[in-house]
């Protein structure tokens, strides 16, 4: 491969769930043609990571399978344990607490994990090789069901950021810790996904870097500590937050400045709709976004090659 590749995961799910807590709308759909346009423009192709509730909307089912079908992008299973079946409650109020679905009973979570996959696999005609963990949350039991399920690549890993901080289920302890987590695409040992093994599992994590040197970051997690407050430290995403081009340029060439073969950049659905998010809530936040990511991706389309995440497998394994 004589460029890394651009790889676009999309997590394709409700609208607005950061402040939704009692019903979820798929409205976001009507919003996504537009964006596989501009990345069809620049030779990209995403992987919407798709979670139950999308896959019940026939708009997007329709919209995805065109998608498929032209081999412009890729569908692959997100998974948000509150609201994906069976349901069966883990907390008071698992709308409002949005649990981790690692935190539910070893049999739940092959139930959903079951029910998911067969879920997508017949409404989209496809088999599902990609994934990514709902609230990035993934452990060694994740793995093993995904190795069973015939799953090829997870992206769920967040390399630098801990989420244990995170609340879920209120009696829990949080989110996954990835701060001793690669930073580059590595096969998982089924027994310690921190490590790379032998198993048939590709693990690619999302591109993320340090907003300040190691030692600053130290000095801010100290006096976070004695202010009793406890948060992973600062970095940068390669995601959109409103006039941040350069910085996810930056991510890009630190990324690959450390031997990276690929960066990977990732959005919700919901994102690309004015009021779906607490981000872009306008429609003049829309277009906001919309020229940042024409600047990045012309300034990517240079120096990158697009692969949806079973591509990018199938150049890993030649």
């Amino acid at each position: 491969m004589k460029k890394p590749a651009f790889i676009i995961t999309i997590d394709t799910e409700g609208d607005n769930l950061w402040q939704n807590h009692d019903r979820i709308s798929t409205e976001n759909t009507r919003f996504l043609p537009r964006f596989q346009t501009l990345c069809e423009k620049y030779g990209f192709k995403p992987v919407y990571l798709t979670n139950y509730e999308m896959a019940m909307d026939e708009a997007y089912v329709e919209f995805a399978q065109d998608v498929i079908a032209r081999g412009q992008g890729e569908v692959g299973m997100h998974l948000h344990a509150w609201n994906s079946p069976p349901l069966q409650p883990l907390t008071d109020d698992d709308w409002r607490h949005k649990p981790y679905l690692i935190e539910y009973p070893a049999e739940q979570i092959r139930d959903k994990v079951n029910h998911m996959t067969k879920l997508l696999e017949d409404r989209f005609q496809t088999k599902m090789l990609s994934h990514r963990a709902g609230r990035w949350a993934f452990n060694e039991y994740y793995a093993s069901l995904l190795l069973e399920y015939g799953y090829q690549v997870d992206c769920s890993v967040t390399p630098r950021v801990t989420w244990q901080y995170s609340p879920g289920n209120p009696q829990g302890k949080g989110g996954t810790d990835y701060r001793a987590f690669p930073t580059h695409a590595y096969f998982i040992d089924p027994s310690n996904i921190s490590q790379p093994g032998n198993s048939s599992l590709l693990e690619v994590p999302m591109s993320i870097q340090f907003k300040h040197s190691a030692l600053m970051n130290t000095l801010k997690q100290g006096y976070d500590r004695l202010r009793g407050k406890q948060r992973s430290p600062s970095v940068h995403w390669l995601r959109p937050s409103g006039n941040n081009v350069d910085k996810m340029q930056r991510v890009a060439e630190q990324s690959l400045a450390e031997g990276n073969d690929y960066i990977e950049f990732m959005l919700h659905s919901s994102e690309f709709m004015p009021g779906g998010s607490p981000t872009f809530k306008t429609d003049q936040d829309i277009e906001g976004l919309y020229n940042d990511l024409e600047a990045l991706f012309a300034w990517l389309h240079e120096r990158a090659v697009g692969m949806t995440l079973a591509e990018y497998y199938q150049h890993k394994v030649k």
